[in-house]
């Protein structure tokens, strides 16, 4: 490969299988022009961003960033996904390299900011929890700072941004929807939920699809069962009243008006976690 546009000494485009790349790697451009073969042995990451705004932000936010940040930035994705096993959209890249960078500047400027949503976020992104939390001690022995607790929760967010391939606000109201939810569900059966079960996690992640719908004003596309819906209703009466609470609460806060389909699922999902709960007390 060929130097196509320096972006700093660490940092060059070029292209590779006629596709614009992105080469990372300490030094690889000094003393070098535009023309000049890159040196195999200096690449540390390649980044292939099919997105062509992708790509410019990318190029944009890299062009002044030290290499550590790109580097810590790698390790985190790349333990993410080995983690959860899920694709990433590749905007995570940008951003949670922007906000690394930024979250260290602000902590050697001693200038922290709460997380208001981190406590729902333990509870409601588990897994992408414990991977910011390793990706705080992967920052540390990057440069030596102990981030606060707070920061583990930013960074799942980011995270779950990526796997929903949404934006930050986006994700930001799902969380809230969400535990708003939850709580209803509690004050209703007076109950915690066992948050280790299998029937909770896939309680978490039917409400997690369902206030994506939400905020984005989109509803479950399916046909009508009227006939389904009322055996259902029948057939667990307590999950349904819950079901109907919540209804009438996204109707009157949101606006969304739940379909048919959207309350037999909420109603089996409700009957299940709580079912689960009692049988482990």
């Amino acid at each position: 490969m060929k130097i196509e546009k320096i972006l700093n000494n660490n940092a060059v485009s070029s292209i590779k299988d006629k596709q614009e790349v992105i080469v990372i790697g300490r030094g690889i451009a000094f003393q070098k022009r535009v023309g000049d073969k890159i040196n195999d042995e200096q690449i540390d990451k390649i980044f292939t961003l099919e997105n062509e705004d992708m790509r410019m932000k990318f190029k944009t936010l890299i062009s002044d960033m030290p290499i550590e940040y790109m580097q810590v930035t790698e390790k985190i994705i790349a333990y993410a996904k080995l983690k959860l096993g899920k694709k990433l959209n590749e905007s995570i890249y940008i951003h949670l390299t922007d906000h690394i960078y930024h979250a260290v500047e602000r902590f050697r400027n001693h200038l922290p900011i709460k997380n208001g949503l981190l406590w729902e976020t333990r509870q409601l992104y588990k897994d992408e929890y414990e991977v910011g939390l390793e990706a705080l001690n992967m920052i540390c022995d990057q440069f030596g700072l102990i981030l606060p607790e707070d920061e583990a929760g930013f960074l799942a967010l980011h995270i779950v941004n990526a796997e929903l391939n949404e934006e930050m606000p986006v994700v930001q109201d799902m969380t809230k929807i969400m535990q708003e939810i939850l709580t209803l569900v509690r004050y209703h059966f007076k109950t915690d939920f066992n948050e280790n079960s299998l029937h909770f996690y896939r309680f978490i992640t039917h409400l997690k699809f369902f206030a994506q719908r939400l905020v984005k004003g989109n509803h479950y596309d399916s046909s009508s069962d009227d006939e389904l819906y009322q055996v259902i209703h029948k057939k667990y009466p307590e999950a349904h009243a819950c079901a109907l609470k919540i209804k009438k609460f996204i109707e009157s806060t949101y606006t969304y008006v739940l379909t048919d389909e959207e309350m037999i699922y909420l109603t089996i999902h409700i009957e299940r976690v709580v079912k689960s709960n009692n049988m482990d007390k």
